[in-house]
């Protein structure tokens, strides 16, 4: 019979039995020591089949603590349970809360393997292999060299960025760097990068860069597109309102008015490209009000894809 891999404390092992730990306690809430351990026994991170030592379970804690800011507290008057002092931290999303789902997700699929084939998930653009990359460039302060192939340009193009933040959106990466030789912050997407290199070439972060805030009236990952904020009206259909009422399309929405037949949603945003674009995908379903501008241009989008079908049918 084939002997078993041994569990011993593998960086990657280690990073899993933490995320697994969080999970265990946020499911639960609250949650003893002894619990703990038999969920340990049933889970297949404990390759050997032993106990989790007590020493370790404290050092896991500490580990947690400084790697995500969790802290696993311990209430003592109610029978020696443990909890995650700061769920409200992580409920409120971010990297922390993306990480642990995400990973939780992964040993849950991994210890259920009949499921495997039950749970379908969208493909992403490889362009996922330089995080690490440049994860570690933002963690260093580093400058990063990178070969980038645009798609308004025939052949790669080999620069130098500072990367500031990343940021995901419709399951593809993009680093927010500065860019010395063009002296602005831009975009890039990681699934158009060919090669990266870090750099010995330190950088300083600016002091006033928030990467929230540089988004915050953007849709999507175009920000600086020449495109001042305005507030902008849509009239959505029912059943339509029902399904963006759910899944806001961006932070600032409000509902200004809804009747049986529509609702009125109002953003505070830059009507960019990609907003213009996801509003067009809701077809006769989403109707712009205002600003006029915003509404002639969608309605000379739709007035040029209505030719364009009626000279197929020529």
């Amino acid at each position: 019979m084939e002997k078993k891999k041994s569990s011993k404390d593998t960086t990657s092992n280690l990073f899993n039995r933490y995320v697994w730990l969080v999970d265990i306690i946020y499911r639960r809430g609250k949650i003893t020591f002894e619990e703990i351990n038999e969920y340990w026994q049933r889970s297949l991170l404990n390759l050997d089949g032993e106990d989790l030592p007590l020493r370790t379970f404290h050092n896991h804690r500490q580990a947690i603590e400084q790697m995500f800011d969790i802290n696993i507290e311990c209430d003592k008057r109610n029978g020696y349970k443990y909890y995650i002092e700061n769920t409200d931290d992580m409920e409120r999303g971010g990297v922390r809360s993306w990480l642990l789902n995400t990973f939780a997700v992964n040993n849950l699929i991994n210890e259920s393997h009949k499921l495997k084939q039950r749970i379908l998930f969208e493909k992403i653009p490889s362009g996922q292999m330089h995080l690490t990359s440049i994860i570690e460039a933002m963690r260093d302060s580093l400058s990063i060299e990178v070969t980038y192939q645009s798609f308004w340009r025939d052949t790669p193009n080999t620069f130098e960025i500072h990367p500031y933040c990343i940021k995901v959106f419709k399951q593809r990466w993009y680093v927010i760097g500065y860019s010395p030789y063009k002296e602005s912050v831009l975009i890039y997407a990681l699934d158009r990068i060919k090669h990266i290199h870090i750099n010995e070439n330190k950088f300083q972060l600016p002091k006033n860069f928030d990467g929230e805030a540089f988004f915050m009236d953007s849709f999507g990952i175009v920000a600086g597109d020449g495109h001042k904020t305005e507030n902008v009206l849509i009239k959505v259909y029912k059943i339509q309102d029902s399904y963006i009422r759910a899944l806001p399309l961006h932070h600032s929405q409000k509902e200004v008015e809804s009747t049986s037949d529509y609702t009125i949603f109002s953003y505070h945003i830059k009507p960019s490209f990609d907003f213009r674009q996801e509003l067009l995908s809701h077809g006769s379903e989403v109707e712009v009000l205002s600003p006029k501008w915003f509404r002639d241009e969608i309605a000379e989008i739709i007035s040029a894809q209505y030719d364009v079908y009626q000279s197929s049918k020529k």
